[in-house]
């Protein structure tokens, strides 16, 4: 029930959108950044970055006032760690999402039939991880659509409205482009230097990082490629629940959201 009230309103507020031609719209680039806090204190970002998410219906971290998480994979190419991630989630029954390209949908059918079966999210991070900055509004609309349609094409399914730029790379038109085609911008509010797979250094320093830069209302990105990841999860679950935060869905949060707005 939960889906079908967050999917009626989600349309709802998408069909009150105006279709506008994104090359009216400013195409100056700009690099996802974040400025975590101590003491575990909700990170910052620079306002030109929040005026712009805010614009575009895109959002970067929660409601900070609440200790909820929110945890994303970027998922690229499979390196082996993936079903080890999906096996803690379910024993947790924490929820997730996973922001896929192109290959990872021709590379692992099984496992993004897993993630849907199992309640996560499936998201779009493009079909060749291309900066959608730097392409034309054709071929923006062909990587995000390719995605969309191999995912249906898997899963029967047509309920993927996440997008998460590829790198981080966005401009104020492919915002408002990617919204006119139906998609929320998620980026990130923690996250740490977890990508370099032969530069791993154990579960203890994954833990660490994660924990040092946790807080209310956290959007927690976190790469699958990463052993260190996979071998910290369950610890790292245990520990932020022990300490009083409860794990929410992307959903979860528009749902919210949108409430909001209508009230």
């Amino acid at each position: 029930m939960k889906k079908i009230i967050f999917v009626l309103l989600f349309a709802f507020v998408f069909l009150a959108v105006p279709q506008l031609n994104a090359e009216a719209y400013n195409n100056k680039e700009y690099n996802w950044s974040f400025n975590p806090k101590p003491n575990n204190q909700p990170a910052t970002t620079e306002a030109v970055y929040e005026e712009l998410l805010n614009k575009y219906g895109g959002f970067w971290i929660g409601d900070t006032s609440k200790k909820e998480l929110y945890l994303t994979f970027d998922n690229g190419y499979e390196n082996g760690y993936t079903p080890q991630i999906l096996d803690v989630l379910k024993e947790k029954k924490v929820p997730a999402a996973f922001f896929v390209t192109g290959h990872y949908l021709l590379d692992q059918p099984d496992l993004i039939m897993r993630m849907t079966d199992e309640g996560h999210i499936v998201g779009n991070h493009s079909w060749h991880h291309p900066s959608l900055v730097a392409v034309d509004d054709a071929r923006l609309k062909r990587e995000l659509e390719k995605v969309k349609v191999k995912y249906k094409e898997l899963t029967g399914r047509n309920d993927m409205i996440y997008l998460r730029p590829p790198r981080g790379v966005f401009s104020e038109r492919s915002l408002a482009l990617s919204e006119q085609q139906g998609y929320v911008n998620v980026f990130w509010s923690l996250a740490y230097k977890d990508w370099e797979v032969d530069n791993q250094k154990g579960w203890k320093y994954a833990y660490d990082q994660i924990m040092k830069r946790v807080h209310p209302g956290a959007i927690m990105l976190i790469h699958s490629v990463s052993r260190d990841n996979a071998e910290a999860l369950d610890k790292v679950i245990d520990n932020l629940r022990s300490q009083g935060y409860e794990f929410k869905s992307l959903d979860d949060y528009m749902l919210s959201k949108k409430l909001d707005e209508i009230q």
